[in-house]
């Protein structure tokens, strides 16, 4: 079962009650407040256009240990050679704008709906959420966003629109000061970057430290 949120008061059920797929609540809304206790909980949101609220607590989580990240021999040639430059948050709401717009293969649509947007843009504002950009020639090529949770980032989403963007700002998120990096759920890409599964129980460890 799922549970329904109260408008008006700031809590979530034990995130072990999840169904099987990791639905745990529906309703409340996308304020900062809620948006921190959900992630301090390792919950999330995740929801299409029209659709209710819904927030989601995997029982088993794709993440990346930074020390275990694959990096390719031509990956390593291109962090060399210094063909991008990447910034660390300074195009913030152009990399969410892209990450929603950026056409991706096998989907219809995008979870990240301007009200989405608007949340994070918020949470980026008050120094919770971080964006990682990729340059080239002066151009956004690539980059993704999340929010730090302690030495967790808890990435949202990424974008590309030339080859190996996303994974040069992947590799360079690996390099900074973090312990763990949330891919929330788990697809080819990542995984042959090095993402692993893990019990959510190891992961709200890792969450809490």
């Amino acid at each position: 079962m799922f549970f329904q949120l109260p408008d008006h008061e700031m809590i979530f059920p034990n995130p072990a009650l999840a169904e099987a797929d990791g639905l745990l609540a529906i309703g409340g809304d996308l304020s900062m407040e809620r948006l921190l206790l959900a992630y301090s909980n390792g919950i999330f949101p995740w929801f299409s256009e029209g659709e209710p609220i819904l927030w989601y607590a995997p029982h088993e989580r794709c993440v990346i240990y930074p020390e275990r990240i694959l990096v390719s021999k031509s990956m390593r040639k291109i962090i060399r050679d210094e063909v991008f430059e990447i910034t660390l948050n300074t195009a913030f709401e152009e990399v969410i704008f892209n990450c929603a717009n950026t056409a991706r293969k096998g989907q219809d649509g995008t979870w990240i709906t301007n009200e989405m947007q608007a949340a994070y843009i918020n949470l980026h504002q008050h120094g919770y959420a971080h964006s990682v950009e990729v340059w080239h020639h002066e151009q956004l090529v690539g980059g993704l966003y999340g929010l730090k949770v302690n030495r967790v980032f808890c990435g949202e989403s990424m974008f590309s629109t030339v080859s190996n963007a996303s994974k040069a700002a992947l590799i360079y998120l690996s390099k900074l000061d973090l312990e763990l990096i949330d891919c929330q759920l788990p697809n080819d890409h990542l995984m042959s970057l090095g993402a692993e599964m893990i019990e959510r129980e190891v992961y709200m460890k890792m969450l809490e430290k």
